[in-house]
């Protein structure tokens, strides 16, 4: 039994990223809640590794034309769709069984607010006396859509370390809810009060968060704890593609000893060998980020922690010192922003060109044994799809895996609203997400699967030629069928041969029938002609081992 009852809901998706999933927010929500006097259970619906294969929903059918077939080659996206997590009838009975007489409901991402809804309406058919609040990135930027759901009670906007006791205590003693900072509810003639999104005025004066309440075993990495930390607040960039730059969030850092403090506790008690910095932005101030990494390695340098910013580094904060003092830390891996090449695209992001920036810090990437990848956006409005194949072929003469992310419009970002007068918003909220393409316009869905197909086969192509020196020589398509071939290396080795020889992309399914993929035959000819270039120039494998540029 406990007060306050903190819920991640199931996720319905083709894919599920577990190590990015640890309740974070929550957790950090619960240790301002236990501080103020109030029991917390969290129930965390993803810390299991159950799944079930779906139906796709109706508005997602035009994806089977793209995963329909099971593929289980390196150059496979997706082909079941899933429900990730408890049912929620599980959830419906944690919830009753929990007796709380206040329920918090995550929503960060649009494209699962089905998921949060529908654990609101489940909450409140097993456990009709509480009260219910949702929280989120999703709920602060769409709150009228989040509050027509009559399942849900309230609607904090921001950061709900802030309001989440004033709002339990306002339930609790039955009294006026309309000062809380980012609050949402409804009055009596069925419209909305609608607060600007609450501020943590200084992330320092909070508790480190309750991760005691954290399914610790599911987050394991490597037989070792695994934990987020979140080290800085908000985002003074203005992406044209985010809504961090216009949320109203200040960008706040907090301070070193803080942070150190969290990840001490996280060793001492979880043994926590894996960290995940969560952060929008972690390495733009040098002398904290500097700061932050010595003291890293003078605590806790002898645990050979490994540590990563998945979110993605910006390359011009980065120099010699700082990725030498982040090796030192523990970081194998550097996540690293591109946004695009093209200075058009740029200029609709918003964003500079930073290639002489992370040029060089590949380059002494590549000095120290580090790995790298880099990322770029691809499908967004105005953006064309020949402009990405330059994208990767730019990568491709890099010593870096390329990321493709297929854009989505996230509510809040200028470029929702620019999706929105354009009439390109998906009819569905459900569809705004990277793996169901969720618009058309100057690149198709046909192109974008193009474009991520392509990535897949040019890093499989830097994976084999770090590996062995060669790729396999282009020859005619004859094999129909590769059931003697059970490794899924020799298929793509297969499958390669064919595609730099004719330009189609094949995969295979588990019986070993060889397939064709949907492809746009203009943009795998620009890819096969750069690539063709590329080798004039100088050998393909000396490219992906050393970079275009050399390592000196």
């Amino acid at each position: 039994m406990a007060d306050i009852l903190l819920i991640q809901p199931p996720v319905r998706d083709f894919y599920l990223t577990q190590k990015r999933t640890i309740p974070y927010g929550l957790s950090s929500i619960a240790a301002v809640l236990i501080q103020n006097g109030f029991s917390v259970e969290l129930f965390d619906s993803l810390a299991t590794h159950k799944s079930r294969i779906l139906d796709y929903p109706d508005e997602m059918n035009h994806l089977r034309l793209f995963y329909g077939e099971p593929d289980q080659s390196p150059f496979a996206l997706f082909h079941h769709f899933r429900h990730f997590g408890y049912s929620y009838e599980h959830i419906g009975n944690v919830a009753r069984q929990s007796h709380a007489f206040l329920v918090g409901i995550s929503s960060l991402f649009s494209a699962y607010q089905t998921e949060a809804l529908k654990t609101a309406e489940i909450v409140k058919k097993w456990h009709p006396d509480c009260k219910i609040v949702i929280g989120g990135h999703h709920a602060t930027s769409m709150p009228e859509e989040v509050m027509k759901n009559p399942a849900v009670d309230f609607l904090i906007r921001g950061e709900g370390e802030v309001s989440m006791p004033s709002l339990a205590k306002a339930v609790h003693d039955h009294l006026s809810i309309k000062n809380i900072p980012g609050i949402v509810y409804r009055v009596e003639n069925g419209s909305l009060v609608i607060r600007p999104p609450a501020v943590m005025d200084n992330p320092d004066h909070y508790p480190l968060p309750a991760t005691h309440l954290v399914k610790k075993n599911y987050y394991q990495r490597n037989k070792a704890g695994s934990i987020a930390v979140v080290a800085s607040r908000g985002c003074p960039m203005k992406c044209s593609y985010c809504s961090m730059g216009e949320s109203g969030l200040p960008y706040r850092r907090r301070s070193v000893e803080s942070v150190v403090k969290e990840i001490e506790l996280a060793t001492v008690s979880d043994q926590v060998r894996f960290i995940d910095f969560e952060d929008e932005n972690f390495s733009l101030d040098k002398k904290w980020f500097l700061a932050l990494l010595r003291e890293i390695q003078n605590q806790f340098g002898h645990l050979n922690m490994e540590l990563r910013a998945m979110n993605g580094l910006f390359p011009p904060s980065l120099d010699q010192e700082i990725i030498e003092q982040m090796k030192l830390s523990g970081f194998k891996t550097l996540n690293l922003s591109l946004g695009s090449t093209s200075p058009a695209q740029l200029r609709n992001f918003s964003r500079p060109d930073v290639r002489n920036h992370l040029e060089h810090v590949l380059r002494i990437a590549g000095r120290m044994d580090m790995e790298t990848v880099c990322y770029i956006i691809a499908g967004a409005p105005d953006q064309t799809a020949s402009d990405s194949v330059k994208d990767l072929l730019y990568l491709a003469g890099h010593k870096t895996i390329a990321g493709v992310s297929i854009f989505y419009p996230a509510p809040g970002s200028p470029d929702y609203r620019k999706c929105a007068e354009l009439k390109l918003l998906p009819e569905q909220i459900s569809l705004m997400r990277s793996a169901a393409f969720p618009i058309s316009h100057t690149t198709t869905r046909m192109e974008a699967v193009t474009i991520v197909r392509l990535g897949r086969i040019l890093n499989f192509i830097k994976f084999l030629s770090r590996k062995e020196s060669f790729l396999p020589a282009p020859r005619p398509f004859q094999e129909e069928v590769l059931s003697d071939v059970e490794d899924r290396e020799e298929k793509g080795k297969q499958l390669l041969a064919w595609f730099l020889f004719d330009g189609r992309i094949r995969g295979v399914t588990p019986d070993g029938h060889v397939f064709e993929h949907l492809a746009d035959d203009t943009l795998v000819n620009q890819f096969l002609a750069g690539m063709k270039s590329l080798l004039d120039v100088q050998p393909f494998v000396n490219i992906m081992q050393s970079g275009k540029n050399g390592d000196g």
